[in-house]
């Protein structure tokens, strides 16, 4: 089975698990994600409620078994085990009657998209609400309606998680996302299935020459959690770092810079992007609104970008109901696996290089290029050809990528032949 298959039924898994920032839910998560990686640890961490992280506080846990509204003549609608998304995340507990007009100040709905259930929360202001559709909003009758809210709001703490995959040196390159939001299928489950996914593939590399962490937390509150007990390490070992947020559709590929992109993790990801899908949307750090706000953060500054399908806040279905299951694709998630993995590949073999001859070598005497030359071989060998014609010491293999107009993954097994072969030496810029 590819990755992609494997992401799309993981996916399936977490769907329907009511997450929040705290809660339950993210513990059921967690022990999904532990069942799919038997041979690799996730070391959870519990935060308690009140904890001081940076300018914020750790929040009260919360949790939920049951809510609906039900209709003067006794129907329920708005049933959270029907769908999660129809409750106000974080709504203190209630049960009460009250009439259509106090119901309506308590309803989240979208105007512009009528069919559909928003995601709302309300995190740090204790209140209580539903979501439904807009059109279900307006064929509500005049009456009595019972009110059910069955959740607690209470100490507790905050679940984050997070997996060390060690290399030849103990500089890292991360990887984020997030297991906080409900049943959204490309916001929320595509990111951890992702990160799944790429753990998977680390650990089985023979070799690894850098370290590897891979973060799981709550967004925002979580990030800034795991950087206020890491900062000092973070900013001494983090090489590059990539958020990893809505992976699963099949409409784009997107990435959004540091803040002023000249980072090693914008170099990677632009370059790999660029040959992997040149259509792919290019944004600014002013589009930000993951957690790379947080990581990049000034006086944090970790060198991180984010990497998304269609983009969060972009997508019409980003925080609704329509986020479902069907949005989001083996496809679409093979795809932005394909695109890490090229990530991890070129970080892991960008060096720079010294050819050892001068002058153009002989390649045909070993065996690098046909010994019978024509226009159509002459075409087959150019990369091989400018590859040595840009290692001169100057340029990593980045970016001879770049002026040659080569992926990154076609030259690391020409750099390969020309070691063999000793026309190339590693140099140290």
């Amino acid at each position: 089975m590819d990755e992609g298959k494997k992401m799309y039924e993981l996916c399936s898994r977490l769907f329907p698990i009511c997450r929040s920032i705290t809660g339950n839910g993210v513990r059921e998560t967690f022990r999904i994600l532990q069942e799919e990686l038997p041979d690799i640890p996730i070391e959870l961490h519990e935060v308690p409620t009140g904890t001081k992280v940076l300018d914020w506080e750790v929040p009260k846990e919360w949790n939920i078994r049951d809510a609906y509204i039900e209709t003067p003549d006794g129907r329920r609608i708005c049933e959270f085990k029907k769908n999660n998304l129809h409750i106000l995340h974080y709504s203190v507990p209630v049960d009460k009657k009250v009439s259509l007009s106090e119901l309506k100040e308590h309803i989240t709905t979208l105007k512009d998209q009528p069919d559909l259930i928003p995601y709302a929360s309300s995190f740090y202001a204790e209140r209580w609400g539903f979501c439904m559709s807009f059109n279900e909003l307006k064929s509500l009758e005049e009456g009595e309606y019972h009110v059910y809210i069955d959740s607690t709001l209470e100490p507790g703490s905050l679940t984050y998680g997070e997996i060390l995959i060690s290399g030849k040196n103990d500089e890292e390159i991360m990887f984020s996302s997030y297991t906080c939001h409900p049943s959204m299928a490309n916001n929320e489950c595509s990111g951890p299935s992702l990160i799944v996914a790429l753990a998977r593939y680390l650990h089985s590399l023979p070799r690894r020459r850098f370290s590897y962490r891979l973060v799981l937390a709550p967004e925002t509150i979580g990030a800034l959690t795991y950087i206020s007990r890491n900062l000092e390490h973070l900013r001494s070992h983090v090489k590059a770092a990539f958020n990893l947020t809505c992976v699963g559709d099949d409409r784009a590929y997107s990435m959004i810079h540091t803040r002023y992109g000249d980072s090693y993790a914008d170099k990677v990801l632009q370059n790999v992007l660029k040959f992997h899908d040149p259509t792919y949307h290019d944004y600014p750090y002013i589009a930000r609104g993951s957690d790379e706000r947080q990581y990049q953060a000034p006086g944090v500054d970790v060198p991180m970008v984010c990497f998304c399908r269609s983009k969060y806040h972009v997508f019409p279905e980003y925080h609704t109901s329509a986020d479902n299951l069907d949005f989001i694709s083996p496809a679409g998630l093979q795809g932005s696996f394909d695109v890490m993995v090229k990530a991890i590949q070129s970080i892991e073999h960008n060096r720079y290089y010294r050819t050892q001859t001068l002058g153009e070598p002989q390649f045909g005497k070993r065996g690098l290029v046909p010994t019978m030359s024509s226009k159509e071989t002459y075409q087959s060998t150019l990369a091989l050809k400018d590859l040595v014609a840009y290692a001169d010491g100057r340029n990593d293999l980045i970016d001879i990528s770049n002026i040659i107009g080569v992926p990154v993954d076609r030259l690391i097994p020409l750099v390969d032949k020309l070691m063999e072969c000793r026309l190339f030496r590693e140099v140290f810029a």
